[in-house]
């Protein structure tokens, strides 16, 4: 397995290919699968807002895509080291509860990331089995 330091590497790498004309908040993502794998990603905005993608989705889509799932963590890089919004947490949530979120500030090295497991982000959150 890759170390965090890598894994906020490749996000902060993905967060420079962000569009983001409207906002100007650009995040980056790279979620690292139980198999090694990375995929990365970043946010999309378009002018009909409802249709932007968050960073997280777009590596998470990317890596199912690729017939993963089952991820380990993922590290999210902002300008301001926010946490995945709601939606991204209930998608993430759909194949890992104890994932690590890593959640890094740009630019900020002499400021130490903040972890948390997806349960801890999204406590008794909606999930697969909740349909059985």
């Amino acid at each position: 397995m890759i170390s965090d330091e890598e894994l906020i590497r490749r996000a902060a790498a993905a967060r420079e290919n962000a569009y983001v004309p409207y906002s100007h908040f650009a995040v980056g993502a790279a979620l690292l699968t139980q198999s090694g794998r990375v995929y990365v990603g970043c946010n999309v905005e378009n002018a009909s807002y409802g249709l932007t993608i968050c960073a997280e989705r777009a590596a998470v889509f990317r890596a199912v895509c690729a017939g993963e799932r089952e991820f380990a963590a993922i590290a999210v890089v902002t300008a301001n080291g926010v946490s995945p919004c709601g939606a991204c947490r209930q998608v993430l949530r759909e194949f890992s509860a104890d994932m690590r979120v890593i959640i890094a500030t740009a630019g900020a090295e002499d400021s130490p990331p903040r972890e948390y497991t997806l349960d801890q982000l999204l406590p008794d959150g909606f999930a697969p089995h909740d349909l059985r």
